[in-house]
C-alpha cells in the first residue's frame, strides 16, 4: 500500500497543532470543574464593585447576595474600591447586605483601593469587614447642594451664621452619622469613629482601623481573609452563625451585562448625550421624513437617557429647563427666529445642565466640559439654522401660481393621495389622483393654499405633455 508523500507530510504537520488544541480543551475543562464546587463543598461568592455606588451597583449587590443565598453559598465576599456614591443607593445595598441571609463580608482591596463616603456605610453594614495593607475608609459626610433657603419650618433664617451649615445641613449630617452609629453597634464596631467620620470626615488607613476597632480583618487577598475569617461568630439576622470558609472554593460572579449597561446609563454624562441626541434625532426625521434610521435611533436614545435620569437624583427645575432649551433649538428649525429662539435654548439648555443633579456625590456630577462641548455643538447647529433662514429670505420667492405650474418635482416617499416632493429644491405637500411612488417625477398642475396638486409625468391629462 503506498502512502503519497504529500499526504504524510500534511499529516505530520498536523500533529502538533491537534496536540495543542487537545491541551488546551483539557485544560479549560480541568479550569471549568475547578469553577464549580463539589456538592456539598462550601463555597464562597465573590461580588466586585470598582466605581461609584449608583443604582446598578445597588441593584448587582443585591441580586448578588440574593443568588448566592440561593446557590448555598455559606459567605458572601464583596470586594470594595470606590469613592462613594449616591446616598440612595448605598441604602439600598446596605438594606439588602443587613436582610441577607447568610453572612456577607467586605473587603477593601487591592492595594491603593477605598471605601470612601458611602463605601464607609456599606463596610459597616457587613457581618465581616476586611481591608488590605495600603487601603483606607472614612470621609462619610454627605454632600448636597443647597440650592434654595430651607423651606417653612426648617429653622429661622438667622439660625444659620456666615460660613456655618444651614439647617437642612445640619439635618443631612445629624441623619447620616445616627445611621453610620447604628450600624456600628449593630456590629459591634468603634461607632465614636463611625459618628466623627461623618460629623468631622476623617478617614483611616487598614492597620489603624483595625488597631480603632472598625474594621475586623486585615488580609493581602480573598483567600488570606477566608482563612482568618473560618470559625469567627457572627449574627445574621439575629441568629448566631458560624463563618466555614476554610478550604471553600471560590465562586467569582462579576457585573454582567445588564449591570454594564444600567452603569452606563446612570452616568449623568452619558445620559444627557443620550437626552440630546434622542432629541436631535427626532428633529432629523421630522425634517426628512421617511429616512426611518434617525427617528429609530433618536427615539431609542431618548428612552434610553430618560430611564437613567429616572434611577438619579435629578433636580426637575433642571430637566425641564433642558427640555425647553431642546424644544427651542427644534423649534428655531421650524419657526425660523434668525437665532432668537435657538440661541435662548442654547442658554435654558447650558444652565438646566448645570442645575441637573441635586448630588455631588463622587462619580455623578457633570463635568463643565461635557457641558459647554454640547451647548458649543447646539450653538453651532442653531446659527446654520439661522444662516440658512436668512439665505433662504433673501432669496427672491416666486408669488404668483404660473411661477410654480408645470414644475417638475421628485416624490419623496410612497403615498396614496397626498405626500412630500422635491420641487424647485424645496419640500412641498403634493396631492395626486393616484398613487405615488418614491422617486417618481411629477408635474405641478396648480396649487391649493399650501398643497401642490400634481400628476406623474406618465399620466398627463390631455393636453400636457412632459417636456
Amino acid at each position: 500500500m503506498n502512502h503519497h508523500p504529500t499526504r504524510l507530510l500534511f499529516t505530520i504537520t498536523q500533529l502538533p497543532c491537534l496536540l495543542s488544541m487537545f491541551c488546551l480543551l483539557f485544560l479549560l475543562g480541568v479550569q471549568a470543574a475547578q469553577a464549580q464546587p463539589r456538592p456539598g463543598a462550601p463555597s464562597v461568592a465573590l461580588l466586585s464593585v470598582d466605581g461609584p455606588i449608583g443604582p446598578a451597583y445597588a441593584d448587582y449587590i443585591e441580586r448578588g447576595i440574593a443568588q448566592a443565598a440561593k446557590s448555598g453559598r455559606t459567605l458572601v465576599v464583596l470586594q470594595l474600591d470606590t469613592p462613594g456614591g449616591l446616598d440612595s443607593a448605598m441604602r439600598v445595598a446596605v438594606r439588602a447586605i443587613l436582610a441577607a441571609p447568610i453572612p456577607v463580608a467586605c473587603f477593601v482591596a487591592p492595594g491603593g483601593a477605598r471605601a470612601a463616603s458611602a463605601g464607609t456605610y456599606i463596610l459597616y453594614a457587613c457581618h465581616i469587614a476586611a481591608m488590605a495593607p495600603g487601603t483606607n475608609l472614612g470621609a462619610a459626610t454627605p454632600v448636597q447642594i443647597g440650592t434654595g433657603p430651607d423651606p417653612p419650618g426648617a429653622g429661622k433664617p438667622g439660625d444659620a451664621r456666615p460660613g456655618q451649615p444651614s439647617t437642612l445641613e445640619n439635618k443631612a449630617v445629624n441623619d447620616a452619622a445616627a445611621y453610620l452609629r447604628g450600624l456600628a453597634q449593630l456590629r459591634g464596631r468603634n461607632a465614636t469613629w463611625a459618628e466623627a467620620a461623618v460629623r468631622q470626615s476623617v478617614s483611616l488607613s487598614a492597620d489603624d482601623a483595625l488597631e480603632a476597632q472598625v474594621i475586623d480583618i486585615v488580609a493581602r487577598d480573598v483567600p488570606a481573609l477566608l482563612a482568618q475569617a473560618d470559625g469567627r461568630s457572627v449574627s445574621v439576622r439575629g441568629q448566631p452563625w458560624r463563618v466555614a470558609s476554610s478550604g471553600a472554593a471560590l465562586v467569582a460572579t462579576p457585573p454582567d451585562w445588564r449591570t454594564r449597561l444600567l452603569a452606563a446609563i446612570t452616568n449623568p454624562s452619558v445620559a444627557l448625550i443620550l437626552l440630546s441626541v434622542g432629541v436631535y434625532g427626532l428633529l432629523f426625521e421630522f425634517m426628512s421624513p421617511g429616512a426611518v434610521l434617525p427617528g429609530v435611533v433618536g427615539a431609542i436614545c431618548l428612552l434610553l437617557g430618560l430611564y437613567g435620569l429616572q434611577l438619579l437624583p435629578i433636580n426637575y427645575s433642571g430637566l425641564a429647563l433642558i427640555f425647553f432649551g431642546l424644544a427651542c433649538m427644534v423649534a428655531e428649525a421650524f419657526l425660523p427666529s434668525f437665532g432668537v429662539i435657538g440661541f435662548g435654548g442654547v442658554i435654558a439648555f447650558v444652565i438646566g445642565a448645570l442645575l441637573l443633579l441635586d448630588s455631588e456625590a463622587p462619580g455623578f456630577g457633570l463635568p463643565l466640559g461635557l457641558v459647554a462641548g454640547v451647548a458649543v455643538a447646539a450653538a453651532l447647529l442653531v446659527g446654520a439654522t439661522a444662516q440658512v433662514a436668512l439665505r433662504t429670505r433673501r432669496r427672491p420667492r416666486p408669488e404668483a401660481l404660473a411661477s410654480l405650474e408645470g414644475s417638475i418635482g421628485e416624490v419623496l416617499g410612497d403615498a396614496v393621495r397626498e405626500g412630500w416632493a422635491n420641487v424647485g429644491g424645496e419640500t412641498w405637500r403634493v396631492r395626486a389622483d393616484t398613487p405615488l411612488a418614491r422617486g417618481q417625477r411629477v408635474r405641478v398642475l396648480g396649487r391649493r393654499g399650501r398643497v401642490l396638486l400634481v400628476a406623474p409625468l406618465d399620466q398627463l391629462p390631455p393636453g400636457r405633455a412632459p417636456p
